[in-house]
């Protein structure tokens, strides 16, 4: 099994209160992913990023950005969203 890929999307635009414009990550939720090494975690962080994007919203174009990362990996996204 591939592994689940950063949520980052390539903006890394830190503008909503700490929140980058492109993903939702804080700068520091972007290191705590990197650090993560097992794959459960990776996917719980990416289902705890989909609540917050939820909750801090303008974040709908995030979606369809990180479906298309996946599906270059050859990754389900139904896995992780």
């Amino acid at each position: 099994m591939a592994k689940t890929p950063s949520p980052c999307i390539d903006v890394c635009k830190f503008k909503r209160e700490g929140h980058c414009i492109g993903c939702s990550m804080t700068k520091a939720q972007k290191s705590m992913f990197k650090s993560l090494k097992k794959e459960s975690h990776r996917v719980g962080f990416v289902q705890m990023l989909t609540a917050q994007q939820e909750r801090l919203g303008k974040y709908s174009h995030w979606d369809l950005a990180y479906r298309k990362k996946l599906a270059k990996r050859k990754i389900a996204a139904e896995k992780l969203l």
